[in-house]
């Protein structure tokens, strides 16, 4: 059995050793991306993962072939045109005489008819067990989260070497699209966002057609995807030579990241790490204009646990990959945000978004 077979294998293993302590003999995952986790394969419509027996994947025509080719370790069945998957599912679970189903997420209507189909079989939401898992990273992970932030560290090089004043925001944005596409990224974490001058001070202000401007604040929010995994990193640039109301924002995000990189270590409260850089902007006058947390897990998703936010009931491990990302936005003035993908190690921090943090034109 191949290395990435085994490591599959594995995380499935530790799904079903979780099933005593969560009182389940069966598990169904829906979401693509706990799919991907498991399996390697985010094509299908229902897996199901009963305590003993077969792992089976439900799928649908148009994926079926393709499922059979990248799979192993679950029985591939397809769910043929005019079929109810949601019925061929139950049909399974009374067959394995399952009692007690866990499942990730399941759409309201999407659950109303697996209840009715299954009449005497408990159906409880238990997402929380697979975000036990997902949230440390295996060494697999983090070196597809490490690619990830190397693609889009070159597009961000990109972006330091396109934006000036008279482009559009959006054209920007395609030019790091295509360096990081161009350079393996299978695509974007999330829509690139480059907002120029005032709409700097919207923290998800997104792209649009505003020329940018001599004098501006520009910020920049790019993503690369690398076979499923993402990464996240901003930062801003000023067109020109800063004020110095420019200078003082940018110089209080930068020392706040610092801060907090710099504490940031396994052990730690999630919100004890949120508070290392709001403390200081704090001090510094500007905590009324820190409007978010200051950072959010990185893996599969580009928002997944932990949150590093106030009010955040997380502890951080090693393996966790994070984002560091305190903020300033001034309404009708502009934003200044940092921000890099983290490694949480058992006594330290490290970036895996490795560009400079100012670059002035």
């Amino acid at each position: 059995m191949e290395q990435r077979e085994l490591l599959l294998v594995d995380r499935i293993e530790a799904l079903k050793n979780l099933f005593a302590s969560k009182k389940l003999d069966g598990y169904i995952v829906a979401n693509e991306k706990n799919m991907l986790y498991f399996i390697g394969f985010s094509g299908g419509s229902k897996l199901l993962l009963p305590e003993e027996g077969e792992n089976i994947l439900f799928v649908h025509a148009v994926n079926y072939e393709e499922a059979k080719e990248k799979t192993k370790n679950v029985r591939v069945e397809l769910v043929r045109m005019g079929e109810d998957s949601d019925e061929k599912v139950s049909d399974e679970i009374k067959r394995l005489k399952l009692q007690r189903i866990g499942f990730d997420v399941l759409t309201a209507s999407t659950y109303l008819r697996l209840k009715g189909h299954l009449k005497e079989t408990e159906l409880g939401a238990a997402e929380e067990t697979v975000w036990s898992l997902r949230i440390v990273k295996d060494e697999t992970e983090i070196a597809l989260v490490k690619r990830a932030a190397e693609l889009t560290s070159h597009g961000m090089k990109k972006a330091f070497e396109t934006t000036k004043p008279g482009l559009k925001e959006r054209e920007v944005a395609a030019e790091v699209e295509y360096e990081m596409r161009r350079l393996g990224s299978d695509g974007v974490a999330f829509d690139t966002l480059v907002s120029s001058g005032p709409n700097s001070a919207f923290s998800h202000g997104g792209c649009g057609d505003r020329e940018i401007r001599e004098g501006d604040l520009v910020v920049i929010d790019i993503g690369a995807r690398y076979q499923g995994y993402c990464a996240d990193l901003t930062r801003t640039l000023i067109m020109g030579e800063p004020s110095s109301k420019q200078a003082a924002i940018y110089e209080t995000v930068r020392k706040a990241q610092e801060i907090a990189v710099n504490q940031i270590r396994a052990g730690i409260e999630a919100k004890k790490a949120d508070n290392f850089a709001r403390e200081y902007t704090e001090k510094m006058g500007y905590g009324e204009y820190f409007v978010h947390n200051l950072g959010h897990g990185v893996g599969l998703d580009i928002h997944e646990p932990p949150t590093l936010g106030p009010a955040s009931r997380d502890i951080l491990a090693s393996g966790n990959v994070v984002t560091v990302e305190p903020g300033i936005y001034i309404p009708k003035f502009g934003g200044v945000r940092i921000e890099d993908t983290v490694q949480v190690l058992k006594n330290a921090a490290i970036k895996l978004t490795e560009v400079p943090l100012m670059f002035s034109l």
